[in-house]
């Protein structure tokens, strides 16, 4: 691990009038993530890699079709190595599987671009670790594109709490709870197939960055307070396959006393959830099952449209909310998505810090391989290493900078 690099902690690279992409994985979420890319302004997309040329061309035509320059396109297992390389590139953009995340992301680092990449950035504690250390050397952007953080109901009750009105929070908590058997003939000739074999295959949290992004921000993480230790357990599994029904639960213990709940359930009837709960010692707020808000300046507790209305309130004072707004003005499918790419573009066009860093990228993601080291170990204490090496207890509290 590298010692002697300067923090990335709120990081100023030079400005970019116009963000050249070299885009990776064009797959599924790959096609969605060029959608919106072809309505965001001040980016273009220079070249587009994949290991299926039938991808690529589908991708080609979409852009075409969009009205925007067709990009060169580079097929093959290796030619993302050809696209990071290019002079004319400020930003690689990666959608590809998770366990080429980091050694991809790493590289372009080291070839002096900036990156964007998928959820998790990385699956080990060793590859979070060559992230941190590979941004401070290069002095590059590692942006994870986590896109609910952008979520408007988080970005309210954001505000809320950066106002004061939940007081001082105690518990949070925050999940990825989808039944991706629901839709298993689906899955598997569209996507998700390969999520539900990966969270079979790891055993606790693979996929913990849905429900820690908000949690980040609203604590502070590396920024005032920093994630000690966690405590997992997974619950049995049952069918063919020892996977119906088997759920994850991390409990997280901050240095300042907050603790963290995580869920990953992948396989049990309940519905969509992220949780998204902040409880603190003078209110309460929960996006799922049912929108509820709770604040001491309220004489009762304020459900459904009625919470929405109140964190709509909070919602015009977040940076961020301009974006979601426009892309549902515009319709796009996803507002979180166009929201967290636009500002991605706007922080590297004006160089301003990123809203999401590469400490964030680390920490978040170093939940799956640590919630595994605990779930195998009978739900044993395990350490949450400090990837800002200390430099979290004087670091400013997260903003969006404008």
């Amino acid at each position: 691990m590298a010692t002697s690099f300067e923090s990335m902690i709120l990081y100023r690279a030079e400005r970019i009038p116009m963000v050249r992409i070299a885009f990776i994985g064009v797959g599924q979420r790959g096609m969605k993530t060029l959608a919106r890319y072809n309505v965001i302004r001040g980016a273009e997309i220079r070249v587009l890699v994949d290991i299926s040329a039938e991808h690529l061309d589908e991708a080609a035509s979409l852009m075409e079709r969009s009205g925007r320059p067709r990009p060169e396109l580079l097929c093959g297992q290796e030619r993302w190595r050809d696209a990071i390389s290019r002079s004319d590139i400020d930003l690689v953009y990666i959608c590809t599987p998770w366990e080429t995340h980091a050694e991809m992301a790493c590289a372009a680092m080291e070839a002096g671009k900036h990156v964007a990449v998928e959820v998790p950035a990385a699956t080990t504690l060793e590859e979070c670790w060559r992230l941190v250390d590979t941004a401070e050397r290069t002095r590059r952007h590692c942006f994870m594109t986590e896109n609910c953080c952008y979520d408007n109901f988080a970005l309210a009750t954001l505000e809320m709490h950066r106002e004061g009105l939940f007081g001082e929070l105690t518990h949070v908590e925050g999940a990825y709870i989808h039944n991706l058997f629901e839709h298993e003939g689906e899955a598997t000739n569209h996507g998700n197939g390969w999520m539900l074999r990966s969270i079979a295959a790891h055993g606790a949290n693979a996929y913990p960055t849905h429900g820690m992004g908000t949690i980040g921000w609203l604590l502070n993480l590396h920024r005032g307070d920093l994630m000690e230790s966690l405590t997992s357990m997974t619950s049995r599994g049952l069918g063919d396959d020892g996977l119906l029904g088997r759920v994850n639960s991390t409990l997280i213990r901050t240095k300042r006393g907050v603790t963290i709940l995580q869920q990953l359930d992948a396989t049990t009837p309940r519905p969509y959830s992220r949780l998204q709960t902040i409880c603190g010692t003078a209110g309460y707020a929960q996006k799922y099952p049912l929108p509820t808000i709770f604040t001491k300046e309220l004489d009762h507790i304020l459900t459904g449209e009625e919470a929405l209305s109140k964190a709509s309130e909070y919602m015009e004072r977040n940076a961020a909310i301009h974006y979601w707004k426009e892309g549902h003005d515009i319709g796009v499918p996803n507002e979180m998505n166009y929201a967290m790419d636009c500002r991605l573009i706007h922080c590297l066009h004006y160089g301003l810090p990123l809203d999401i860093d590469v400490y964030d990228a680390a920490e978040w993601s170093c939940i799956a391989p640590l919630s595994a080291i605990s779930a195998q170990g009978g739900g044993r204490p395990v350490d949450i290493p400090d990837f800002t090496r200390g430099k979290w207890r004087n670091a400013e509290p997260h903003q969006f900078f404008q």
